[in-house]
């Protein structure tokens, strides 16, 4: 009995009725492979949802509060609150996220309002709207891309520790008359 497995019974024998018989151009139903369905559609929603151990808000979805992903997710509903992800996060086109995000690499496809900090990457698609700050060391925002906000690409703790050196008026007249000097 085939109930569990994937692959279709094989030397299975069709029975002669007693009715009319099927035309000897045809095969019988049975042994013809059926297609997978497809999405009506499919630009509404490019991607099919995660495979196995991966997280996936689907369209409908409207969650308040605070989130937390171990794995990679995948948000094309509504969030409003706090995100958390160890692993990637993707935000679908159809998705409206009004949140404070933290993962490890975040790719933004629809709308976003709060700030984004990223320990790897994010990338800002063509088709995604972004109010916020971005915090990361690798950004990539593609053309057509809204996004309003400030920008740093170095972590919190650089940043802080970071030392700024200003010379005295008199070595920067001196610095910029040298290298004047060496161009000319």
């Amino acid at each position: 009995m085939a109930l569990f497995n994937k692959e279709p019974e094989k030397g299975q024998k069709i029975q002669p009725s007693a009715g009319p018989q099927p035309s000897p151009v045809a095969p019988p139903v049975a042994a013809q492979p059926q297609p997978a369905p497809t999405p009506q559609n499919s630009s509404a929603r490019p991607a099919q949802p995660p495979a196995e151990g991966r997280a996936y808000l689907d369209r409908g979805s409207k969650i308040n509060g605070k989130l937390s992903f171990d794995g990679p997710a995948r948000i094309d509903g509504e969030v409003d609150g706090e995100i958390n992800a160890k692993d990637a996060l993707q935000i679908g086109e159809s998705a409206v996220v009004t949140a404070q995000i933290k993962a490890a690499s975040v790719v933004v496809a629809g709308q976003v309002s709060g700030d984004i900090a990223a320990v790897q990457r994010i990338e800002i698609r063509p088709s995604a709207k972004v109010l916020g700050n971005l915090t990361a060391p690798v950004l990539v925002v593609h053309e057509g891309a809204l996004f309003e906000g400030h920008c740093s690409m170095q972590p919190e703790g650089v940043r802080e520790d970071r030392k700024v050196t200003v010379f005295p008026k008199e070595e920067r007249m001196a610095q910029a008359a040298a290298g004047g000097q060496k161009q000319a």
